[in-house]
């Protein structure tokens, strides 16, 4: 089956939470903690070692279940059959979506196009984890027999941003090697990491679903240049690996049929760590920690499928942001993680939510009459708290928030974890109650200011509060906990793009730059700049006479 085709304003709830928030939207989240004492218990999930708390929302008991009909309206327990069954969901592409295949169990059976794809899966993570022993265990090595110490992971989009910021996320789990990663065109990016490797004990893995990408290419052919200064040309086979679905074109780059990992097209680039992509996770980490993180993601995939939306976690949450994006008008969402491990966790979600969800036309083929996507951003707490936040405490926009926290402490100084908790926990509360004039007022005198110092100050003290928040709350960072982190963010995405009935799983406004980039390229090399409008070639004519 294909995904229904339903505008959400053409239903009656979505018509329905439109009176709703009309009749409510001046509500108070503190009013709503006096009027019902169990609202903290009734707005929780407690799913395994997962607590998420979203009773700090504009939402009311009401609010939730036109939601939750407006989830059944669009069809979206239909819209999860055919995810998870490998039916053709990706109709601009003619491809299912089925990432979530890479982390289910071999027993089970996933049919694309009436074929079992369990078996190459499984044989594919065979692969890995008998490359990633051998080269921790040191049985494989270099081309002067020493062994690997460093690992460079060239690639851009999905095949960096998902092994990067898993391999940053899970630093304490961490081997001996060292791991880089190249992505930017950028030739300074890439000479800046090769002045730190020796070629004897570097493997590189290029990483490229297409092989055409031109980002990637070009570093992999400035590094493989590098490499030969040192070495032979049949050296290069102990050094370079590929994760691709184009064999023949890794070939023809000079990497042997062994070496290459393949991956297959029912994978998006932005949700392909799962696969071979996180190879460089799996040398990281070791294969053992690179499959709990899969074990971890197969859990939250259950859990969606199957749980009542009510006590879904990734339906909750996305029907909270449909709520602030679609009727209140807000247009981001900040990710905070109280841990710096996760410091590149809001820069990976970016990619996966903006690049999905960012879309104006919707199934039927019409252009949408309602907001899609949201801007992601965010960085990690505390740091953010002193940057940042200001503008979510006192500015003019309405900021919805993740807080993500881990209560227990990897490496256990429980004197830094519990501050850190602290100000995790006092940042909801803060953003919840806001200061009252009242509040100010007694603080400032207490300084001992004078009635006109205390009147000019009193506007600048005083904090609206009424800024809504989600906990999620988590027992320690683990691969199984980050694994069901990620995949619970994944399919928030869904949810939305069903929801707004868009197709989440192209990206055909990322090609169109990197169409005009090539034009763009042929013209620097042949002096040519006419093609183009007044602007463009005003800068193409400062590019040439300062290159």
């Amino acid at each position: 089956m294909a995904l229904p085709s339903i505008n959400p304003t053409t239903t009656s709830a979505w018509k329905a939470l439109q009176n709703h928030f009309n009749a409510n939207k001046q509500i108070e989240i503190k009013e709503l903690f006096s009027k019902d004492k169990n609202r903290a218990d009734n707005f929780k999930i407690n799913w395994e070692d997962f607590y998420v708390d979203f009773s700090k929302n504009r939402i009311t008991e009401e609010t939730f279940n036109l939601l939750l009909e407006l989830a059944e309206q669009v069809k979206l327990k239909g819209a999860i059959a055919a995810y998870y069954s490998g039916e053709t969901i990706n109709k601009t592409e003619n491809r299912a979506v089925l990432h979530t295949a890479l982390r289910r169990k071999e027993s089970d059976t996933v049919l694309v196009d009436g074929e079992n794809v369990m078996p190459e899966i499984f044989a594919v993570k065979a692969k890995m984890e008998t490359f990633t022993n051998e080269i921790l265990s040191g049985k494989r090595k270099g081309y002067t027999n020493k062994s690997f110490t460093d690992v460079v992971n060239i690639g851009i989009g999905g095949s960096n941003l998902g092994p990067a910021m898993v391999v940053e996320s899970l630093q304490y789990y961490k081997n001996h090697l060292t791991t880089h990663f190249v992505s930017n065109v950028d030739g300074d990016h890439v000479n800046e990491v090769l002045k730190k490797l020796n070629p004897e004990t570097t493997l590189f893995v290029i990483v490229s679903k297409t092989f055409t990408t031109q980002e990637t290419l070009s570093n992999a052919t400035t590094i493989r240049k590098w490499f030969l200064k040192h070495a032979k040309q049949e050296d290069v086979a102990k050094h370079f690996v590929a994760v691709s679905t184009n064999i023949e074109k890794v070939k023809d780059f000079g990497i042997y049929q062994d070496n290459i990992f393949p991956m297959w097209n029912w994978v998006g680039g932005r949700f392909s760590l799962w696969s071979a992509v996180g190879l460089t996770v799996s040398l990281a980490v070791g294969f053992d920690n690179f499959n709990k993180l899969l074990k971890g993601a197969n859990t939250m995939d259950i859990h969606f499928k199957n749980e009542d939306f009510n006590n879904n976690i990734p339906v909750v949450l996305a029907l909270i942001s449909i709520w602030y994006n679609n009727f209140f008008g807000a247009e981001s969402e900040a990710v905070i993680a109280y841990s710096q491990y996760l410091n590149q966790f809001a820069t990976y979600l970016q990619q996966g939510i903006m690049e999905s969800n960012g879309k104006t036309v919707d199934r039927n083929g019409d252009k949408v009459n309602y907001e899609t996507g949201t801007l992601i951003w965010g960085e990690p707490g505390t740091n953010s708290q002193h940057a940042f936040f200001q503008l979510i405490h006192q500015g003019t926009k309405l900021i919805p928030a993740d807080f993500i926290g881990f209560a227990q402490s990897l490496h256990g100084n429980q004197e830094h974890h519990d501050k850190l908790i602290s100000n995790y926990i006092a940042q909801t509360e803060a953003l919840l109650n806001g200061k009252t004039k009242s509040q100010v007022l007694d603080e400032l005198k207490d300084l001992n200011l004078s009635d006109s110092e205390i009147k000019d100050l009193m506007p600048y003290k005083v904090f609206e509060g009424n800024k809504p928040t989600n906990s999620i709350f988590i027992k320690k960072l683990t691969p199984e906990s980050l694994g069901k982190l990620i995949a619970m963010y994944e399919h928030k995405i869904f949810v939305q793009g069903v929801i707004w009935n868009i197709y989440s799983y192209d990206q055909f406004g990322v090609e169109l730059g990197k169409q005009l980039a090539t034009s763009i390229l042929k013209d620097i090399k042949f002096n040519n700049s006419d093609n183009h409008d007044a602007s463009t070639r005003n800068l193409l004519e400062f590019f040439k006479k300062l290159r």
